[in-house]
């Protein structure tokens, strides 16, 4: 794991800026960067000259950036908005922290995605977490999307406000979860009818399931989920991309809690 992440995208850069979980900042910037930086964003002129950063040419920022991409052993994508940022990791947390938060609480709104590897899709499903206020999203250490400069772009700021839980092990958490008596729905195609809201209590803790993009939740996990929530098509296309069924699934699910 590396002891940096590189965030590109004004709105994820300044999102980032103001997460007091990242201590570390260094800005690399053109002079027309910095410009647009500070006309499209809440900071201003002077805060921006209290951060680490250096003015340099275009050229010289993509010939950076490159350099930055290979140390994270990603291929390199043209810099965009003339500015990027690179800054310690995201603070992720652990199965403890997971349930010491359950415990303590009632009504929490918690997203789970089981493999959902596309980063296009994985960044646009926390944003809409984001959207809805989900305080805790369930990641797998494994077979997952990466924190990509990519994915920060896409997310436009969305994982600077959400709770993040990284796990190994999917199944485990959900069978934790029946005996914490959180109430765990899972989006498939294999549920039998809609999800009926009268099951859904705000003073309960529910944990909504997304499944990866072609084979949906794996076997393992959806044996273990209370309920079943599926989205009948109404036309001749019978699936949805993943980001769209999730922004519909945490309509139905958190959206009117």
């Amino acid at each position: 794991m590396s002891d940096f992440e590189l965030i590109v995208g004004i709105h994820s850069i300044e999102a980032a800026l103001k997460n007091p979980k990242r201590d570390s900042f260094k800005i690399t910037c053109t002079e027309e960067g910095k410009e647009e930086f500070i006309k499209k964003t809440s900071i201003s002129k002077n805060e921006f000259n209290t951060f680490n950063c250096e003015l340099v040419s275009s050229h010289k920022l993509q010939e950076e950036g490159k350099k930055l991409y290979k140390e994270l052993e990603l291929d390199f994508q043209r810099i965009p908005s003339q500015i990027f940022l690179k800054t310690n990791p995201l603070v992720t947390y652990d199965n403890n922290w997971l349930y010491e938060q359950i415990r303590g609480s009632q009504g929490l709104k918690i997203l789970c995605l089981d493999q959902v590897s596309d980063v296009h899709n994985g960044a646009a499903i926390l944003r809409t977490a984001s959207f809805y206020g989900i305080d805790i999203v369930i990641l797998p250490g494994k077979r997952s999307f990466g924190f990509t400069p990519s994915f920060y772009r896409i997310a436009s700021g969305a994982t600077e406000f959400l709770n993040l839980v990284q796990v190994n092990s999917l199944p485990k958490i959900i069978a934790k979860f029946n005996s914490l008596k959180v109430k765990t729905i899972g989006l498939t195609e294999h549920a039998d009818a809609s999800l009926e809201t009268n099951i859904l209590d705000a003073k309960q803790n529910l944990c909504l399931v997304l499944g990866k993009e072609e084979t949906g939740i794996s076997n393992a996990v959806l044996r273990l989920i209370d309920y079943k929530l599926s989205l009948p098509s109404m036309g001749d296309i019978k699936s949805l991309n993943v980001s769209v069924a999730a922004a519909i699934s945490m309509e139905k699910t958190f959206g009117h809690l």
